[in-house]
């Protein structure tokens, strides 16, 4: 009989954030009889994802946030952490900034195969970004393997230098869910009193500054200035979503936005959309961008982020550097009659969550007998 390898991922946060969705969606199609899936969070509150991870047989746990201060705390929590747990043998690190601190813990108490995964290529602004760059300056020789989901992210993570340490793990989703479909379209309209005449502008993400939502709703003024049937539909939460709202309000657009928050049937509101807009500062890369792509939606996203987002030629990229009315330009220069799913395509570039879960089985399974 084949043993069960546990396998614990490390997150900030359990909530439907871009990390957290990627893992659920390998979490729902890996076979759980031979991999099963535990959680580290640093909050206090329970996730959005805890009650369905204990459905399939997970744990989730918790974590002090790390302050600079409390490094030897933090270190400390750890330590009591995997003397307690020896049943873990695989640590995959998706929250990088403190990877290098409780990857050797793990490998030390555990003996754990440990996966550095980078998922961001940018960090913060400030003492936090240089605190994060500080801490994980040489994580690529403090684990067993170096996963990213771009080539961006695997350069800002671990660096140059390392770059061919590094293996490519898609931001793969469940395509067949994504797929386009007139009926869900008109019920999701209709239940947000949208008219079918009307063009929507789409996003789906956290209310966070790399997210740059003030520069979306820049770019609904100067559309809404060429036609005033444009709405501005936001699917996410997050610390500023009270402030966009108030710069819609400001500018006279509130009754262009809709705020649509947390939605576990994200994939039904990319039908209800006519565009996507993605102007982030950075990104690793971002798993909404394909999932829209799937949905056969015409999208924008920023000229920092990978090209390798682009999936199919549905997308552009734009700097956010230039003034907004150019992004509005684009997208009324841009013909999304036609719309039909890219599922297909999505699939054959690698991005199908069933064929990743049979890959990252196999990995995972192989990886911790021959560790141990």
């Amino acid at each position: 009989m084949l043993q069960t390898v546990r396998v614990l991922h490390v997150l900030g946060r359990l909530n439907v954030g871009g990390a957290e969705s990627r893992i659920m969606d390998l979490y729902r199609n890996i076979d759980r009889d031979r991999i099963q899936f535990d959680f580290v969070h640093h909050m206090t509150k329970r996730g959005a994802y805890q009650e369905e991870i204990e459905s399939l047989g997970g744990h989730v746990y918790c974590m002090p946030r790390f302050r600079l201060y409390n490094y030897f705390s933090y270190k400390k929590s750890w330590e009591k952490f995997f003397k307690e747990h020896q049943e873990i043998q695989i640590v995959q690190g998706h929250m990088t900034s403190t990877a290098s601190i409780y990857l050797p813990i793990a490998k030390k108490y555990c003996n754990a195969y440990t996966i550095a995964h980078a998922r961001n290529a940018g960090v913060s602004k400030g003492i936090k970004g240089y605190v994060t760059k500080l801490i994980r300056k040489r994580l690529a020789d403090k684990c067993d393997s170096c996963f990213s989901c771009s080539d961006l992210a695997s350069e800002a993570v671990f660096g140059k230098k390392n770059i061919e340490k590094v293996k490519f793990i898609p931001n793969a989703i469940d395509v067949d869910k994504f797929s386009y479909d007139p009926n869900i379209r008109s019920l999701i309209r209709k239940d947000w009193g949208i008219s079918e005449t009307d063009l929507v502008l789409g996003h789906v993400g956290r209310f966070d500054e790399v997210k740059n939502h003030a520069y979306m709703i820049e770019i609904l003024r100067e559309c809404v200035k060429r036609n005033r049937s444009v709405k501005l539909f936001f699917v996410g939460d997050g610390p500023l979503r009270d402030e966009i709202r108030l710069k819609a309000d400001k500018l006279g657009l509130g009754g262009h936005v809709i705020f649509a928050g947390i939605r576990k049937d994200v994939y039904n509101y990319y039908q209800a959309f006519d565009f996507f807009i993605f102007p982030s500062f950075y990104e690793g890369l971002p798993g909404t961008a394909i999932e829209a792509q799937a949905s056969g939606l015409h999208g924008i996203l920023s000229d920092r982020i990978t090209r390798q987002a682009a999936v199919t030629d549905l997308i552009k990229f734009k700097s956010i550097d230039v003034p907004a009315r150019e992004w509005a330009d684009e997208i009324f220069n841009t013909d999304i009659s036609g719309r039909r799913s890219r599922s297909d395509d999505v699939r054959n570039a690698g991005f199908d969550i069933k064929e990743q879960a049979k890959k990252m089985s196999e990995f995972y399974y192989e990886n911790s007998v021959s560790h141990k």
